[in-house]
């Protein structure tokens, strides 16, 4: 019993109050991350495999055959960086827009940040550091990059090489349009745009 009179007591049919349905969306979101988290520590747990997907990976990276644990939604760039201590793949955005993560799988630019590991499994993967010659010398686009002072910060530099390294492999002698064209997708927070376009001509003319 209640010591309420009837006229406080609420209406078993009126509507819940907003107090109350802001208590039931906090109680289904717990309940929906509580059931995220346990698959998430399972498919973690889970030797070798994770929601039914081959886990162990041989990955063909700058012409070596990698061993490694992939998630099912880890993406190249993760894999590089954070499995494969290949730094030179450097993450901004994380989502496709500045072009720092940029790598070459099969000789084409793509962006390792928006790349899942699992799709480039059986795929040539280059990344800055697999540009060195047999002696540890630079690219001719690398080269070129700091002949042309390049770069600044440095950060988006490796982006930019390896677009600039797809653009010359398919394009040898581009114009200076088809080189911004190529560089379009690699941001640089610096503005030096128009030093790694001289980079790209230079590499171009000398390579």
């Amino acid at each position: 019993m209640t010591d309420q009179p009837d006229c406080c007591l609420p209406d078993e049919g009126a509507a819940p109050s907003r107090r109350d349905f802001i208590k039931g969306v906090i109680a289904s979101g717990v309940a929906v991350s509580s059931v995220a988290y346990v698959q998430t520590t399972w498919a973690q747990s889970a030797p070798g495999r994770a929601a039914g997907v081959d886990r162990l990976l041989t990955l063909n990276v700058n012409g070596q055959a990698r061993r490694v644990d992939v998630l099912p939604n880890e993406t190249l760039a993760m894999t590089l960086r954070y499995k494969l201590g290949l730094t030179g793949t450097k993450l901004a955005c994380d989502r496709a827009e500045c072009g720092a993560c940029t790598v070459l799988v099969d000789g084409v630019a793509l962006y390792a940040c928006s790349t899942l590991t699992h799709r480039v499994r059986g795929r040539q993967i280059t990344t800055v550091e697999g540009l060195e010659g047999p002696s540890g010398e630079l690219h001719p686009v690398q080269r070129a990059f700091i002949d042309e002072l390049g770069p600044q910060c440095g950060f988006c530099t490796p982006g930019q090489v390896m677009a600039a390294v797809a653009l010359l492999k398919d394009n040898p002698n581009p114009t200076r349009e088809e080189a911004r064209q190529a560089l379009a997708g690699n941001l640089c927070r610096c503005g030096a745009y128009d030093h790694y376009l001289n980079g790209v001509m230079r590499a171009a003319r000398e390579s």
